[in-house]
């Protein structure tokens, strides 16, 4: 107000008027809520980022995992087969330039729907017919077989080849011989000079066929994969079929004599190679790089090729989509083995965050009452919890994905961003769901609806495991939900059973150990008795953590271990034991090599045998049956059977009686016995020898011949070498223990026989220049080692992701197990600081509280750890049956998975003794601190 001088007075306080200024405005709810308990905050949202971040990494994992494994099965078929191979009749005008026109148009067309490999593109032209060299002087193998030549045009020859006498071919002349150019090591095989005119003998209508040779050249890279499916153009080859034998080799022409070509050999083809580059292929495109290769096979992209390129006789083939659906169905079978752990993970982590969320809510339930007491709406209350959340959570987890994304780069994202998303919101809500229930009209009948949910969760679980077993693994459609959820259903079902054991059986301990004089047991039993039995809720969370975490480990260890015992097994059974030594047919082994053999380190029993492919069993009816004869040593041979457990016999059945006319025991392939009804049989060698048999056994396959494919029949040695000396050799030799391979190749070296001679020497030279010998022995003599066999099978970068996927959520499930246990020590530690404080001051001693703490502790423990041990393997004897393990094995294979109990022991008994230390961790670390806090509290009041 103011006066008639216009001066003013002050207003009195109690006359001014509220301004926005001066209103006072209570503190953000959320603001408030963090600054009062901050580490609460903290751990909350390092909880939902960890939480978050797996739910994120495991899919885009599996998702590396899978391109992984596809693009190495792709790349070890080999730059052929995975190409689209596309031909088309050489016309009279073609020439090189009409072939880059078509090369470019195929590469454009195809290019859009395929990323394909420039380095191995090809074009060109190759002659439908070889044509002999008749040329007296060239080397000859025999004095019939003249050596044979394929001409071809290849685009660009001079970049991968060197030229090294001569020029590069031109235009030849009209009725002139063909300009060619040679391999300089296919001329000094087959003696061929450089000027050399090539008799290729006359055309239908009389006309020479006739090739000049104007240049020699050597191929940069032999060993390059470019030149596959492109004749022979780096040396003479060997054509050893049994009286046919020959050289043979690749010349090439200039790109404008592709009609003079097709004249020289009748006909001549045109050919597009489009290598698809196995980088860019993707698990989850599967279906549609199929879909386009078979467009171009036969379907829209064809007609697309023919009418770009004018040429209507067109036409593509390629193996790259079987190759594909072979691929699909490898990852198929894999898929269920490599998703329970992460199903697994994710169990564990929803109780530990419902844990989470029953003892936040133990924390705040009178502040939560109160707020709803002071009128509080139930939305509002809500709606603030999730604020609340939303500040913690929201952040976390979007950190959380963003580094899930960047550390795991896949093209890949929506099935990891779903995964985060349905974990944040898992994590935002468990709370606020949780409070829910404070004020939630509580119904007499809670003991009633727990046993009805308890029943429901019994059958469903009965209901998907009797499913599983009837119908087996779901293949070709994808992952089976149902296969996945059953062992986690069993886990959940396995810990809602201890839950309502352990309270009673733990009781019943608490009352024995009451009889004692000691009082730490009874009281820790006591605790641990009512801490279990409901009446605080969270305490059968953490049950369920641990049961489950152990469950799904112990059943995911015992799949790996079974995969690991099956694939040694199949290893061994490739290999006829342990180790092995084979020859080809040409060549024997000296009995040198098996006496120095058989005394090497670690050989248990050894034999050498003599395996005739060509012999025939005759019948009683005089019909004969092609099929092996193998001659063993009896006593050992039979241990090797033992060992291996294939056609285990007794070798006293196989001791022959009498003199050389006398049958001689035998042991019959299962297809044989038949024809052994009959009456007695004869196995004659190719030499015409036979060999009068009777039966000593029926086997359905021998270490010699695991999968033979036809029958066999296995005779001892000594009364076979006396009655078929020409049977007297050895070509195969067989041990079991533990032999290092290396030394059985040093063995071979050095007691190896002669060296081949003849047509078998020119095969081996032939082997040895395609770079086929290895550790220096001869060609076709091979070591087999089972343990190199076993190595092999397992080196599959599908199984490694199989594997590195169940480790990392066995790892994550344990650490989320402990994290459970940890938070329930937490919740309780005040409690049990008070009840420690009190009993300190009637005489205990630090030594008795640790162990009152750990009696306390640990029965919830191990009673999770002995019930998930009995859970995974009730789970894998109930289970085990529907899963095809051959994927995983890298072999086909029958074996089931069967309960073991070593993988199921170790993994519960680790994660048993890391809780155990988890908690003597916190009773050592925080315990003392508190108990001192507590009772200097008591000193000060």
């Amino acid at each position: 107000m103011t006066t008639r001088a216009g001066t003013s007075v002050p207003t009195p306080e109690s006359n001014r008027v509220p301004t926005p200024e001066t209103v006072h405005r209570p503190a953000p709810w959320v603001r408030t809520r963090l600054r009062a308990s901050p580490l609460a905050a903290v751990l909350m949202a390092a909880l939902a980022f960890v939480t978050v971040f797996l739910a994120a990494a495991f899919p885009r994992v599996a998702d590396r995992g899978a391109d992984a494994a596809l693009r190495d099965f792709v790349s070890q078929k080999g730059l052929d087969p995975t190409s689209l191979q596309t031909t088309s009749k050489t016309r009279d005008y073609d020439n090189a330039a009409e072939l880059d026109r078509v090369q470019q148009q195929v590469t454009e067309k195809v290019g859009q729907q395929l990323t394909l490999s420039r380095p191995g593109l090809a074009h060109g032209t190759r002659a439908l017919g070889d044509r002999g060299m008749g040329n007296p002087g060239y080397a000859r193998i025999s004095d019939v077989n003249a050596p044979m030549l394929s001409l071809l045009y290849l685009h660009d020859l001079a970049s991968r080849a060197t030229l090294t006498d001569g020029t590069w071919p031109t235009p030849g002349t009209v009725g002139g011989p063909l300009p060619i150019v040679i391999s300089k090591q296919a001329a000094q095989t087959i003696h061929i000079k450089l000027g050399d005119v090539i008799d290729n003998g006359v055309e239908g209508s009389g006309a020479q066929r006739n090739t000049v040779v104007v240049g020699l050249y050597r191929i940069n890279d032999p060993q390059d994969p470019f030149w596959e499916d492109l004749g022979c153009p780096a040396r003479a080859c060997l054509n050893a079929a049994p009286g046919h034998e020959h050289w043979m080799t690749s010349g090439f022409v200039n790109g404008d004599s592709l009609a003079a070509m097709a004249r020289w050999g009748s006909n001549a083809e045109n050919f597009w190679r489009l290598p698809v580059d196995p980088a860019s292929l993707r698990a989850d495109r599967l279906d549609g790089t199929r879909n386009a290769i078979s467009s171009f096979l036969t379907g829209p992209g064809a007609t697309e090729l023919i009418g770009a390129t004018g040429r209507a006789d067109l036409h593509s083939v390629s193996g790259l989509a079987e190759i594909l659906t072979r691929a699909d169905e490898r990852y198929q079978a894999a898929l269920p083995l490599s998703t329970i752990g992460p199903a697994g993970v994710a169990g564990v982590a929803t109780v530990v965050l419902c844990l989470a969320a029953a003892l936040t809510t133990d924390r705040r339930a009178g502040e939560i009452r109160l707020l709803r007491a002071r009128g509080g709406s139930r939305t509002g209350v809500l709606l603030r919890l999730i604020g609340e959340g939303a500040a913690t959570v929201l952040p976390a987890a979007a950190l959380a994905t963003a580094l899930a994304v960047v550390l795991l780069p896949t093209p890949r994202w929506g099935q990891s961003v779903l995964a985060a998303l349905a974990a944040a919101l898992l994590a935002l809500l468990a709370f606020p769901a949780r409070a829910a229930l404070l004020w939630s009209r509580r119904k007499t009948v809670g003991g009633r609806r727990r046993l009805v949910g308890e029943l429901a969760v019994l059958a469903v679980t009965a209901a998907a495991v009797a499913e599983v077993r009837r119908r087996g693994v779901g293949t070709g459609g994808g992952l089976d939900p149902l296969l996945v959820a059953a062992p986690l259903l069993l886990a959940v079902t396995g810990g809602l059973l201890l839950a309502r054991i352990e309270p009673v059986a733990v009781g019943w301990l608490a009352r024995l150990a009451g009889r004692g004089r000691g009082l730490i047991g009874f009281l820790g039993l006591a605790r641990a008795a009512r801490d279990s039995s409901g009446r605080r809720k969270p305490s059968v969370l953490p049950l369920l953590a641990l049961l489950i975490a152990v469950t799904t480990t112990g059943f995911g260890a015992t799949v790996l271990d079974t995969v690991d015992h099956v694939r040694t097994r199949a290893a061994r059974i490739a290999t006829g034991g342990d180790i092995g030594v084979s020859l080809p047919d040409y060549a024997s082994l000296p009995e040198s090599f098996a006496t120095a053999a058989a005394a090497l380190p670690g050989v248990r029993a050894s034999t050498g045998a003599w395996v005739e492919p060509k012999a025939r069993f005759v019948g009683a009816d005089q019909d004969y049956t092609d099929a092996y004869l193998v001659v063993v040593d009896p006593a050992a041979y039979a241990e090797i059977a033992r060992t291996v457990g294939v056609g285990e016999f007794d070798p006293a059945k196989l001791a022959a009686s009498g003199g050389r006319d006398t049958p001689v025991p035998a042991l019959f392939s299962r297809d044989l016995a038949r024809r052994l009804a009959a009456g007695p049989a004869e196995v004659r060698t190719p030499n015409g020898n036979g060999l009068r048999t009777t039966v000593a056994g029926i086997i359905s396959a021998t270490p010699a011949l695991p999968d033979p494919g036809k029958p066999f029949v296995v005779v001892a040695a000594g009364p076979a070498w006396e009655r078929l000396p020409d049977v007297k050799r050895i070509n195969k030799w067989f041990a079991v223990g533990d032999v290092d391979p290396e030394q059985v190749r040093s063995t071979l070296r050095d007691n190896g026989g002669g060296r081949p001679s003849g047509i078998a020497k020119l095969i081996a030279e032939d082997a040895a220049a395609a770079g086929k010998a290895t550790h220096g022995l001869p060609v076709g003599y091979t070591v087999h080692s089972s343990r190199e066999a076993a190595a092999a099978l397992a080196d599959d970068p599908l199984q490694h992701a199989a594997g590195r996927l169940f480790w990392y959520a066995a790892a994550a499930g344990a650490g989320f197990a402990l994290l459970a246990v940890l938070l329930t020590l937490f919740r309780a530690a005040p409690e049990r600081t008070a009840v420690l404080a009190r009993l300190r001051t009637m005489g205990l001693r630090p030594r008795q509280g640790l162990a009152l703490i750990m009696t306390e502790a640990l029965p919830q423990t191990l009673a999770a750890a002995l019930g998930g041990g009995l859970t995974a393997l009730a789970a894998v004897t109930l289970l085990g049956g529907a899963f095809d393990i051959s994927t995983l094995v890298g072999a086909r294979v029958g074996d089931v998975i069967t309960p073991t109990l070593v993988p199921v022991l170790l993994p519960t008994a680790g994660l048993a003794l890391l809780v155990a230390l988890a908690v003597a961790a916190e009773t050592l670390i925080a315990g003392r601190r508190q108990i001192a806090t507590e009772l200097r509290a008591g000193e000060q009041a």
